[in-house]
């Protein structure tokens, strides 16, 4: 995100959310649905379920291997509902839309490599992979403030959608958050708010004008503190004028297109893999949510500001291939001194994580809008930093 070394006094970095009716979110909340189907019947299911919508259609495909009968229509068609695409005035109707499945079972050429004979404390990582986490002092989520503002925004807009605060505003929308930060050895201080971005699907007959008070009074003055907000900030509220043909009839979706939303706003390295719709003994999901555990117990222990954290799997290995962690400059040891502390105190197998972790759970569809990490909710046991002894 930023090199430490830099001359420069102060830098802008930004952050964006979505909310749970951008058409990506919508497939993301579909996949995890039907993920959280199967394991409440079936804590062992293999599932990796993708799902693509457009206009007035949801396709839901991938491989499923499960003792459970998900009811895959009935899944979508409740969380289209849930959102609050519920006519065809919004642009999707839940009633209506059609819903098609194509779901086969896992490859039996994976599963005998994986999991089949092999207990959880032995099971092998569900694909090969690079995972990352990431954890800063910077906000009391030890989140970068960029993301948490963003995603309080977009959030906030949903719940005075959904009150009935702003009866003009519609499922979709997205959030933008710059941040003029300051340099401090490497760890990053928020000096103030640069500029926030908003953009909101909105009903037909509403004045710009009165969507941008209302943003301004019922989303923002709610969300931001008012610490970072000076005569400087800029404001770009539905930049594009008119929003109001949005969800899937504006722009078709897909699961796992919103990396950036779902972890850390940009502000570290990314894996290639995708959360949403997958088990846990795919790594791509289980080894990046161990990732921010292993950060955020760093930080809370006061042994970096900042810091993140890479492991890397292969398909059937048990043990992760590599550790490595970059904390900026702000440890208060060594960055191998603080590899061997991770080492010593997790158990970063695919089934350690899962046992430490309790991610055989159906927990998922509430991590799949408004992001993995930051949040405060038992169910996201990652979130609860770990005790450490060094």
């Amino acid at each position: 995100m930023y090199n430490p070394g830099s001359p420069l006094a102060t830098f802008l970095f930004t952050s964006e959310c979505v909310s749970e009716g951008h058409p990506d979110k919508i497939c993301d909340q579909i996949s995890d649905a039907v993920l959280d189907a199967c394991l409440a019947e079936d804590p062992y299911a293999k599932v990796a379920c993708e799902t693509a919508v457009t206009t007035g259609s949801v396709t839901i495909f991938g491989e499923i291997t499960t003792t459970a009968n998900p009811k895959f229509a009935h899944i979508a068609r409740k969380t289209i509902e849930r959102i609050g695409f519920d006519s065809s005035d919004k642009g999707f109707d839940y009633k209506t839309c059609h819903v098609s499945i194509s779901v086969g079972e896992q490859s039996p050429e994976i599963a005998n490599s994986v999991h089949v004979g092999r207990s959880d404390e032995d099971l092998g990582a569900g694909d090969q992979g690079i995972m990352f986490g990431y954890a800063t002092d910077e906000t009391p989520e030890f989140m970068p403030i960029t993301h948490v503002l963003a995603t309080r925004l977009c959030k906030t807009l949903s719940e005075k959608r959904k009150d009935g605060t702003l009866p003009w505003a519609r499922p979709d929308s997205k959030t933008q958050v710059t941040i003029e930060y300051r340099n401090d050895n490497g760890a990053l201080l928020p000096v103030r708010v640069h500029t926030i971005v908003i953009s909101t699907q909105h009903s037909d007959e509403v004045t710009h004008e009165r969507i941008v008070k209302d943003l301004h009074e019922h989303v923002i003055n709610t969300s931001i503190p008012r610490e970072y907000i000076d005569e400087r900030t800029i404001y770009h509220l539905n930049p594009s004028g008119r929003f109001v043909i949005g969800g899937p009839m504006g722009d078709a979706g897909l699961t796992g297109r919103k990396l950036e939303v779902d972890t850390y706003g940009g502000s570290c390295p990314h894996g290639g893999g995708a959360f949403s719709g997958k088990d846990v003994s795919k790594v791509d999901r289980s080894a990046a949510y161990a990732c921010r555990w292993v950060a955020k117990s760093l930080v809370a222990a006061n042994l970096a500001r900042r810091i993140v954290v890479q492991l890397s799997y292969a398909i059937s290995i048990k043990h992760p291939l590599s550790v490595y962690i970059n904390s900026f400059g702000t440890g208060a040891k060594s960055d191998q001194e603080l590899i061997q502390i991770v080492m010593d105190n997790f158990d970063l197998s695919p089934g350690g994580i899962i046992r430490e972790l309790k991610l055989r759970r159906p927990i998922y569809e509430k991590t799949a809008a408004y992001g993995h990490f930051g949040r405060n909710d038992p169910d996201f046991t990652w979130e609860c930093p770990k005790k450490l002894k060094y």
